[in-house]
């Protein structure tokens, strides 16, 4: 996407709430509490998504065309600021048995498994590039049998900084934790992000994750806290202090600081040396929709390799997409640039350094959350 020179935190404020209904705006003042239109006929689709994560141009960019190929008006809402706040929201309703206005929702991955057995998840439809799935997000371990979920994008969490405010590149949780950067420091709300990543600085992994072997990293997180090392716990409003250099550094979602790098030069990336963890996020329709061919026929548009590519081009996350790279090639300029990536297209030293969080039982993951809110105050 085009990037816009005004302050993040007006340019997310603007964007916040619907993006475009079939081209026309929508004031979010309309939107129901959790997201979407309150309502819509058989040629509309409700997306609930993070923000910046889909090319948005009111004109060229998926929605729209989308909308054009297809005659289906999308309100896409970016009402998820953090998984646990995106619960609470939908929450209330899902549990009695209602619906909620989105058809489609994009939440973590690890929620879905949570979602599937709560009963408020419906199975996807079918469609054929369905069929393009990169082999390693097929029937996951958060979704076995690739019924309910389908990954939106992937992508990695490690540092993201601010050169000027940093005094230079931060690459390393051992920088981040340094007494140079004491107090502009952030990290994320989201556990298994923030814990991972100081579970991988004490020499354990994630994959392998049980409370006990994670001990010494939440010492070291308490320890960064009361010390006032850590600034404050964040969702992704953490682009707003990185910007405005409140953070010298932070953790975060790669994608993230890849956008923030088209406008500022100052803004960094780096998986730790260490190790950076990998996610998805998972499109997912919850129960009492019934817009589900209007969503097959999204999924479909989407996992498109063209399609996807554009996406790709502006989120700068992992696409689930096989073929992605080479139309990026097609593309040229600094979109083919980004076929070589590594952090979108991890190649196997880059993979190796990467990990993705255990799957936590009830009780494991109980005790993790409860350790996680009484450090960061959640």
């Amino acid at each position: 996407m085009t990037m816009s020179t005004e302050p993040w935190s007006r340019r997310r404020f603007l964007r916040t709430g619907t993006l475009l209904l079939g081209g026309l705006g929508i004031a979010p003042s309309l939107l129901a509490a959790c997201g979407g239109d309150t309502g819509g006929g058989p040629n509309t689709l409700s997306v609930d998504s993070w923000p910046i994560y889909i090319d948005d141009d009111p004109e060229t960019g998926t929605v729209a065309r989308f909308a054009k190929a297809t005659g289906i008006k999308v309100a896409w809402n970016e009402v998820i600021n953090d998984t646990h706040e995106y619960f609470a929201k939908i929450q209330p309703q899902l549990s009695r048995g209602k619906t909620i206005s989105a058809d489609i929702m994009t939440p973590t991955y690890w929620l879905v498994p949570r979602l599937i057995e709560l009963g408020w998840l419906q199975k996807l439809p079918d469609f054929a590039h369905r069929a393009n799935l990169v082999p390693w997000l097929t029937k996951p371990s958060w979704d076995p049998t690739g019924e309910y979920s389908l990954p939106w994008q992937a992508g990695v969490t490690g540092i993201a900084y601010n050169r000027k405010a940093a005094g230079g590149d931060v690459t390393s949780m051992a920088q981040l934790l340094s007494p140079a950067l004491k107090g502009r420091v952030g990290v994320l709300t989201e556990m298994r992000d923030t814990v991972g990543l100081f579970m991988l600085a004490d020499g354990k992994d994630p994959a392998t994750a049980s409370f006990e072997a994670a001990q010494g990293a939440f010492a070291r997180l308490e320890t960064a806290t009361k010390d006032g090392q850590i600034r404050r716990f964040t969702g992704q409003d953490y682009l707003d202090d990185l910007v405005a250099g409140n953070f010298a550094a932070c953790v975060a979602w790669s994608g993230d600081a890849a956008q923030l790098a088209r406008e500022d030069p100052n803004i960094g990336f780096a998986i730790p040396t260490e190790g950076g963890m990998r996610w998805a996020d998972c499109m997912v329709i919850p129960k009492g929709s019934t817009h589900l061919d209007n969503a097959a026929k999204f999924m479909n548009f989407v996992y498109d390799p063209a399609n996807a590519a554009h996406i790709a081009a502006a989120v700068q996350y992992i696409s689930p997409v096989s073929g992605v790279a080479d139309e990026l090639r097609k593309m040229g300029d600094e979109q083919a640039a980004l076929a070589d990536s590594a952090v979108l297209f991890p190649d196997a030293a880059t993979t190796a350094r990467l990990h993705t969080f255990a799957s936590l039982d009830e009780q494991e993951e109980a005790r993790f959350e409860e350790a996680f809110s009484r450090i960061s105050g959640g």
